[in-house]
């Protein structure tokens, strides 16, 4: 019978390098499926084809069956947050996934047309201005979604100028599904494990409401229902691979920024995607979440952002909270066997005397 752990490798004693951070070649392995298991499975998201519809958003909520809340996590109230077209605030019990809409602004030169006395002959055969205009709003929406947009539109690298331009930032954040899970490692009933597909599911059945998972967790994911004290948070759909089907949010994605698949071809088609972006430009484009040496192993849901992490509301170097577990049980036990061996001297000395 395969022994399923919801820990990591290091708490179960298959691994006794105890390896709390760093690349795992197969995480579903560790986790116990010593038989033929699918491969890892995960989310791409490409914020710069996000266009902010929350298709995502209202998806992974009928299917989940996740009641209407606002950006405090009151249910069944729906309120204004009063930022920007984001209601939803952030990640929560009843909120697996968030789109976030970032605005920024610069100063652009922008000059105004010269315009000739009345009734002046015109001495250049250019367009005219109607036909310019037309031309400029074709270029315009054929160029939304490419490379040479993003660049020209970039606040961190563009030139001062007289008026101001506005980018918006859109990202549809979820649960990462880490390598290496802190919240697998502190839950002490169960209720979180690894599945065959490499994911991190949480049973509400199970789940005692201890919250030990919330402080745990390094991007600030999961969170508790003030109902119940349940924890809850993006299952990936699970139910939903196990039939065959992608999770949700991806299938309603109407631009493919969500994209579902194979986590090595996702890793792949990413590297592919930056490296375009930034050969046109984008040099403020990067991975978040794709290197497998970072604080957590790599994540299963990583993202191609277009700034800094923390403009996303991202860590910029997230560590599992669990990695040093083992030496600090190490420290403890050595300390114990020093206090030990000092009480028993003391026994035998006065004995002795």
């Amino acid at each position: 019978m395969t022994s399923i752990s919801s820990a990591s490798p290091a708490f179960t004693g298959r691994d006794p390098k105890n390896r709390l951070y760093g690349p795992l070649p197969d995480v579903s392995e560790e986790a116990g499926y010593v038989e033929e298991h699918p491969k890892r499975v995960g989310f791409f998201t490409d914020t710069s084809v996000c266009i902010g519809c929350k298709a995502c958003e209202v998806a992974c909520k009928e299917w989940n069956f996740l009641p209407m809340d606002d950006a405090h996590g009151n249910r069944d109230v729906m309120g204004l947050s009063g930022m920007s077209y984001d209601n939803t605030g952030q990640l929560g019990a009843n909120s697996w996934r968030h789109v976030a809409f970032i605005e920024q602004s610069r100063t652009v030169d922008l000059p105004m047309p010269s315009v000739g006395l009345p009734g002046a002959t015109r001495q250049d055969s250019g367009p005219s201005p109607a036909n310019s205009s037309e031309q400029s709003t074709v270029e315009a929406q054929a160029s939304v979604l490419n490379a040479e947009a993003l660049s020209e539109f970039d606040p961190q690298t563009a030139q001062s100028g007289t008026d101001t331009q506005i980018r918006w930032l859109m990202s549809s954040d979820v649960c990462k599904h880490c390598t290496h899970a802190a919240c697998l490692d502190v839950c002490p009933t169960g209720a979180l494990f690894r599945t065959e597909y490499g994911t991190v599911v949480v049973q509400g059945d199970i789940c005692n409401g201890c919250g030990y998972c919330v402080p745990a967790c390094p991007y600030g994911v999961i969170d508790q229902r003030k109902e119940d004290g349940r924890v809850f948070k993006c299952t990936m759909c699970y139910d939903r691979l196990t039939d065959g089907l992608q999770p949700a949010c991806a299938s309603a994605c109407p631009t493919s920024s969500i994209q579902f698949g194979d986590l090595d071809e996702l890793q792949a088609r990413a590297d592919a995607r930056l490296a375009t972006l930034q050969s046109q430009g984008v040099e403020t484009a990067r991975l978040y979440g794709r290197d497998e040496d970072d604080g957590v192993g790599g994540a299963g849901a990583f993202f191609l952002l277009l700034d800094e992490p923390e403009v996303y509301g991202l860590p910029p170097d997230p560590i599992v909270t669990t990695r040093d577990l083992p030496a600090m049980w190490k420290s403890a036990a050595t300390a114990a066997a020093m206090m030990l061996g000092v009480a028993l001297s003391a026994v035998l000395g006065s004995r002795k005397r």
